[in-house]
């Protein structure tokens, strides 16, 4: 009888010390496409290991890299790559640097639910967020001023625009930027000539996402999940995690939980794409 309740004991504690291994206390910050994502995945995390501590913050992916390489951060979150003289700079941290790609993200060009424009060419695309097209009547809508709405150049969902969409052409001056998602959603919604764009994710009934084509009006694709999978939407990025090699014993469990069947259930369940 001893034996045996030695033995449960030794079970019991050797469980309790595998659930120790596993708490994690970091700090996640950058960008507000990763936001929502970050703070389901902290959320479901802490609930199954309790004790640990996950702060979740947005601001941009800019600012989640830039608190990184200031070590203010343990992770950034990015909606972009690095930039050549970031990878540099965290290359050089004792130890150097992982990435991981945590998810995959379509990205919605949305306008108000009044505009009757519901599809777009890259190239007008191109035109309208540069101010070569500055009225929807030029696009087939109405006489109506167009308000283009973009985020901060903090932003990585920011630089991935303009690279990927805008061709590394710069925005128009009078485009109106703004510090996070959930503002471009807010002043899309009220205002009836506006243009902009987020994360799918972030798409709700309040705007109306339009159809886009890469190939000059052939071939036009809604901005859903099913599209994004099977990469015929043209506006499909990674989503990452930067974090330094020198912290990955401390990060480890919850990029593993993150890439795990139940993480990457939460990808799903959050409007993005599982990275399998």
């Amino acid at each position: 009888m001893n034996k045996l309740l030695s033995f449960l004991m030794l079970l019991m504690i050797a469980g309790y010390g595998s659930l120790l291994s596993q708490k994690v206390n970091c700090k996640l910050k950058g960008s507000d496409t990763c936001l929502p994502l970050s703070q389901q995945f902290a959320e479901a995390f802490s609930k199954k290991y309790p004790g640990s501590s996950i702060s979740v913050t947005g601001g941009g992916s800019g600012v989640g890299i830039s608190s990184l390489l200031s070590a203010t951060t343990d992770t950034a979150q990015s909606s972009r790559e690095l930039k050549v003289d970031e990878k540099l700079k965290l290359q050089q941290k004792e130890g150097g640097f992982k990435e991981v790609i945590i998810a995959y993200d379509a990205l919605a060009v949305i306008v108000n639910p009044s505009n009757k424009v519901s599809k777009l060419t890259r190239e007008q695309l191109e035109a309208i967020f540069t101010g070569k097209i500055s009225n929807w009547k030029e696009v087939g809508g109405d006489d109506l001023k167009i308000i283009v709405y973009s985020r901060e150049s903090s932003s990585g969902t920011y630089e991935f625009f303009k690279e990927h969409v805008l061709n590394k052409k710069n925005f128009a001056q009078s485009v109106l930027l703004m510090p996070a998602t959930g503002a471009i959603i807010q002043s899309v919604s009220q205002t009836k000539g506006a243009i902009g764009y987020v994360g799918l994710a972030y798409v709700n009934n309040s705007v109306k996402p339009i159809e886009v084509s890469y190939d000059k009006g052939k071939n036009y694709y809604k901005p859903n999940l099913e599209n994004a999978k099977n990469k015929t939407y043209p506006i499909f990025r990674p989503l990452y995690y930067f974090y330094l090699k020198n912290n990955e014993n401390k990060f480890k469990p919850f990029i593993n939980f993150v890439l795990s069947a139940e993480g990457q259930k939460i990808v799903k369940e959050v409007g993005y794409i599982p990275v399998n």
